[in-house]
């Protein structure tokens, strides 16, 4: 199974270069390449019953072989195809193959052949174009059998893969077991041989089935498996002899101020949610082990103030607090709220970003080691070789999914296992967070602070699209500012950003317009956001790369084009850019489509405000794509599994993984051997 795919007949140095375009590069990559979808090939149909554009299989006797000529260059007899004449007792049709000379050499007259194919019917009879073809063995009373289709790549055809993976078949006996025996028995599993022959060229429905469902619950175990290993044994590597590597808290029993002292500091009450939270967070950085804990909430709901009571119990300690935010712009935000919050309690707070300059760096990173720092607000420059803080006892990072396991580790790394929060205002549906994010405990703020204003959201035509800018216009001459998002940056069918500037720029000829897209450089999309923020512009036309988080108090409008093409929870976290000030926001959402699915979702964002029930209704409507960052943490992507469809597998999964770790946090039973190489080689820090 570990052997490179070269041991394979037929698979030389560019055949396995190709392969590895596909990330097959073992003979198990081969056998984990799964079907996409599958033909049905068991019931040949008669010839004189194939119906015009359904693919069928038929099993016909070549009864004539028409060659086509040699010709060259731009030479229309190029264009003649090669006829093979075949048929069976109940008609006759002719297959077709185009530009393959070399075709002539496959067929032999008076041999029968199953043809798999799209049949056309038209005056001059029944044809095949470029059919599947293969010579009828002596013995087969049947079909073909259910025949798989794999994702390709250019240089890789249907056939030849099938090949390999027939070629492959044997090996699978020899796969490893990594599913416990009394799991398999007890969930009434298939062996791991049987699925992976059976997930490519299954006996019958019920094989396929049984297949897929081994797989499904493989793949949902393991990730359950490793996320449940990296809660018990919090250490920065795999762990050696079973027994737990988890640190004590570098806070742990030290003097810490109370929830009551934390709410104090701000001059607002704070929400039920919020108070949980940072309750919840108190007796985590008080307990026995480094704190993990991941704050979801959504937009406005005031994740940075929990952030900031977190920071006020390690300052209270005598520890340093690094905060660390995925753009120069948000991470000067937090500066001014954090700044704001401690100035007048005496503990200090400093921004560290790439954008400073180096006497501003170099002041900043002395104090920092000297402690003279408590508080480090940055970028990715948090993380650079010559940033050594003294104390560092709390490490916060600001939505989450935009920083690499990598990169969240190197923070970690800069003090001695550092309690964690990770923040995220991507609402998460609450039962798949606890599973998703079993590695960390989870808190979520489910409830908005009093006075902020509910954002009122209008799903239009183009046809009112003129009334919608009208109103912009007047919001505008009152000072407030717009965002106009498009899907795409160039020209097409639809509204660009680039296409879009142009227009509103001689519509506006006494507003500020100007764009913001992706292709941009950093440094370029930082100036442009930050004219935004300071009020220097007054419509911002942009794609969909406005920062989560940005605070532009302001912006009062946020006009969406062709909203079909934007999913629930993008619709929802682009009209939370708006609503962040005093006065009344709105949402406008465009769309001709008449796509059920996409005037759903319009529908849902015009009608609903939650943004955890947008998420359950996101997860309905289109499954669960990246939303549960899977890639962030570092494990292996579902290639079969869907947590949305297959959620009831998850939970078993779930409960499954939580046990055996109960029993053996280390995988260190013999039998637990294969699970524990497979876990250790995934194996990451949240």
């Amino acid at each position: 199974m570990n052997d490179p795919v070269t041991a394979l007949s037929g698979v030389g140095p560019k055949r396995a270069e190709t392969l590895g375009k596909l990330g097959i590069k073992t003979v198990e990559d081969l056998l984990r390449h799964y079907p996409m979808r599958y033909e049905d090939r068991r019931k040949p149909v008669p010839v004189g019953a194939l119906v015009n554009g359904e693919a069928a299989l038929v099993r016909v006797t070549v009864r004539r072989i028409i060659r086509a000529p040699m010709a060259s260059g731009a030479s229309r007899l190029s264009r003649i195809p090669m006829k093979v004449i075949c048929g069976d007792e109940s008609g006759e049709m002719t297959l077709l193959f185009f530009n393959a000379r070399w075709m002539s050499g496959v067929f032999n007259e008076g041999i029968e052949y199953w043809v798999y194919g799209t049949p056309r019917r038209d005056l001059a009879g029944v044809s095949m174009a470029h059919p599947e073809t293969e010579p009828v063995p002596e013995d087969a009373a049947r079909g073909v059998g259910i025949v798989p289709v794999y994702p390709l790549t250019a240089g890789i055809s249907q056939k030849y893969l099938r090949g390999l993976v027939r070629a492959a078949i044997p090996r699978a006996a020899a796969a490893e077991e990594i599913i416990p025996d009394e799991i398999l028995n007890e969930r009434r599993l298939a062996p791991v041989s049987f699925a992976l022959t059976n997930i490519h060229f299954p006996e019958d429905e019920h094989a396929l089935s049984a297949a897929r469902l081994r797989l499904i619950y493989e793949e949902m175990f393991l990730f359950q498996v490793q996320v449940f290993y990296a809660k018990w044994n919090r250490g920065d590597g795999p762990i050696g002899d079973g027994s737990s590597v988890e640190e004590p808290s570098p806070i742990g029993p030290s003097p810490i101020g109370s929830v009551e002292d934390a709410e104090k500091l701000f001059p607002y009450a704070l929400t039920n949610a919020q108070r949980r939270a940072i309750t919840e967070i108190r007796s985590d950085m008080t307990g026995k082990g480094p704190m993990r804990r991941l704050l979801q909430g959504d937009v406005g709901s005031g994740k940075t103030a929990v952030a900031e009571a977190a920071a006020y119990f390690a300052a209270e300690s005598g520890f340093q607090t690094a905060v660390m935010a995925p753009t120069e712009i948000l991470a000067a935000q937090h500066f001014e709220e954090f700044n704001k919050r401690f100035k007048d309690k005496g503990i200090r707070v400093a921004l560290l970003t790439s954008g400073l300059s180096a006497a501003q760096k170099r002041e900043t990173k002395e104090g920092l080691q000297s402690g003279e720092i408590q508080i480090a607000i940055g970028t990715h420059a948090l993380i650079e070789p010559d940033v050594v803080f003294s104390n560092l006892g709390l490490v916060v990072t600001d939505e989450q999914h935009r920083f690499g396991v990598r990169q969240r580790l190197r923070l970690r790394e800069k003090g001695e296992a550092p309690d964690t929060l990770v923040m995220t205002a991507t609402p998460i549906p609450r039962t798949q967070a606890l599973m998703i994010y079993a590695d960390l405990d989870v808190s979520v703020l489910d409830e908005m602070p009093p006075g902020r204003k509910p954002v009122t959201t209008r799903y239009i035509n183009s046809e009112k699209r003129n009334d919608a800018y009208g109103f912009a216009d007047k919001l505008m001459e009152k000072g407030g500012q717009i965002y106009v998002v498009a899907p795409s940056i160039g020209s097409d069918t639809l509204a660009s950003a680039l296409e879009l500037t142009e227009e509103l720029t001689a519509r506006f000829p006494r507003r500020r317009v100007a764009m913001l897209h992706g292709r941009m450089k950093g440094e370029e999309k930082e100036d442009i956001m930050s004219s935004f923020v300071a009020g220097g512009t007054d419509m911002l036309v942009s794609t969909v790369v406005i920062e989560v988080g940005v605070n532009v108090p302001n912006a009062t409008m946020m006009i969406i084009e062709n909203a079909e093409r934007f999913g629930l929870a993008g619709l929802h976290q682009l009209r939370g850019r708006v609503g962040r000030g005093a006065e009344k926001s709105y949402c406008v959402l465009i769309s001709d489509s008449d796509n059920e699915l996409a005037v759903r979702r319009c529908e849902t964002i015009a009608r609903e405000t939650d943004g955890f029930k947008i998420a359950d209704l996101d997860l309905e409507l289109r499954g669960p794509g990246d939303l549960f960052g899977v890639r962030q943490h570092g494990l292996a992507d579902f290639r079969l599994a869907d947590p949305a469809k297959h959620m009831d597998i998850l939970k078993l999964a779930n409960s499954d993984a939580q046990a055996l770790i109960s029993d053996d946090p280390g995988l260190c039973s013999p039998e637990h051997a294969p699970l524990r190489r497979l876990v250790e080689g995934n194996y990451t820090i949240q």
